[in-house]
C-alpha cells in the first residue's frame, strides 16, 4: 500500500481527504493537534502532535511517499480579518511549512500537495464585487488583504524554491471558501456558509439575523466533495500549479442568506452590522484547471448548502437538547 501523510487530518478538509484516500486503498497517516471533532478519523495511524516542532515533522514523514499539507492556523473572517491573530497566523503556519518541507526532503518524500488560498490574490483586483479578478496569473504585484494571505503566498514561494533547488515534485492549489458538513459552525472560526446556516437554524421564523457589512460583498463557495475530487485529480496530474480549486458560482452574502432561508423554509429579516469583511468581491477563475485537468467543479451551490444546513440544523437541535437535559 502506498503510504501517504495528511497534515491537518483533524481539520475539516483534512479529515474528508483522509477518508477519500483510505477508500482508494492508500495507507494514511494523519497528524494534527486534535482528532476530527465530528467523526472518527479514517487514518490508519494518527499522530496527535504539533507540526511546529521539527521533531514531530521528522516523525510524521518517516516512510512516507506523498504529503498532503493542509495544516494551518486559520478561520473565517471573524478570525482572519480582525488583526488580533496576525502574529500567530503567520508564525504558526510558516513554521509548519518550513518543518514539513525540510524534514520531508531529507526523508525522501516524492510528492507534496500544498493547500494555499484565494486570500493571496491582490486586494486591488477585488474592489468591484461584480467583477473580481482571480486568475492565477493575477497574483503579482502582490497585495493580499490579510496577513493570512501573505503567509500563504510566502509558502507558495517556499514550495516552488524547494522544487527548483531539490527537484521536489509539488502541487500547489488555491482553495476558494470550502464548506460542507462536519466543519466548524460556531465559536468564531467558522466561515460564512456555516455561520449563516447556524443563524438561520437558531432563529425562529419571522425573526432577524445579523450580517456583517452591507451584505453586497460577493464570494463563491465550493462543496467539500468537489474540493477533495479536485485535490486528487490535481495530485495525479503532471501540473505543479498554482491552480484555483473553487466554484465559479458567485453570490452576494445577502443572496447566500436568502438561499439558506429558502432551504429552511423560513422568512427572516437581515440586519446589517459592522464587522470584518475582507475584499468586496472574490470568485474562482476555473479556466486554468479546466485546461490542465480537463475538469472543474460544477455542483450547484444550493445542493451543497442544503446538505450543510441539514447537518448544522441537527447540531443546533442537539445542542439545545443537551442544554435542556
Amino acid at each position: 500500500m502506498k503510504r501517504v501523510l495528511v497534515c491537518g487530518a483533524g481539520g475539516f478538509i483534512g479529515s474528508h481527504l483522509a477518508k477519500r484516500l483510505a477508500s482508494e486503498g492508500f495507507w494514511v497517516r494523519g497528524v494534527d493537534l486534535k482528532h476530527p471533532e465530528f467523526s472518527q478519523t479514517a487514518c490508519h495511524e494518527f499522530i496527535q502532535a504539533d507540526l511546529r516542532d521539527p521533531q514531530v515533522a521528522h516523525r510524521a514523514v518517516d516512510s512516507i511517499e506523498d504529503v498532503y499539507q493542509l495544516a494551518a492556523d486559520m478561520g473565517g473572517a471573524g478570525y482572519i480579518f480582525t488583526g488580533d491573530h496576525d502574529a500567530n497566523v503567520m508564525h504558526n503556519s510558516a513554521s509548519i511549512n518550513l518543518n514539513i518541507l525540510e524534514e520531508g526532503r531529507k526523508a525522501g518524500v516524492k510528492r507534496f500537495f500544498y493547500s494555499s488560498s484565494a486570500c493571496i490574490y491582490p486586494a486591488y483586483n477585488q474592489e468591484d464585487p461584480d467583477n473580481p479578478v482571480c486568475s492565477e496569473a493575477s497574483a503579482y504585484p502582490a497585495a493580499p488583504d490579510s496577513e493570512y494571505g501573505w503567509e500563504k503566498l510566502f509558502s507558495e514561494r517556499l514550495y516552488a524554491a524547494y522544487s527548483r533547488n531539490y527537484g521536489t515534485e509539488i502541487h500547489v492549489a488555491r482553495f476558494h471558501n470550502i464548506f460542507g458538513p462536519q466543519g466548524t459552525w460556531q465559536g468564531g472560526r467558522e466561515k460564512a456558509p456555516a455561520a449563516i446556516c447556524r443563524k438561520v437554524a437558531e432563529t425562529p421564523d419571522g425573526g432577524e439575523i445579523e450580517i456583517w457589512g452591507d451584505g453586497k460583498q460577493t464570494r463563491s463557495f465550493l462543496y467539500i466533495d468537489e474540493c477533495v475530487e479536485g485535490v486528487r485529480r490535481f495530485m495525479d496530474s503532471g501540473f505543479a500549479g498554482p491552480v484555483n480549486i473553487g466554484s465559479e458560482e458567485m453570490v452576494s452574502i445577502n443572496q447566500l442568506a436568502e438561499m439558506a432561508m429558502q432551504i429552511a423554509g423560513k422568512k427572516l429579516r437581515i440586519r446589517h452590522i459592522p464587522g470584518p469583511l475582507g475584499v468586496r468581491g472574490r470568485n474562482s477563475d476555473n479556466r486554468l484547471i479546466s485546461e490542465k485537468l480537463g475538469w472543474a467543479p460544477s455542483r450547484p451551490l444550493k445542493e451543497g448548502l442544503r446538505r450543510t444546513f441539514e447537518w448544522i440544523n441537527n447540531q443546533v437541535k442537539n445542542r439545545v437538547a443537551s442544554m435542556a437535559s
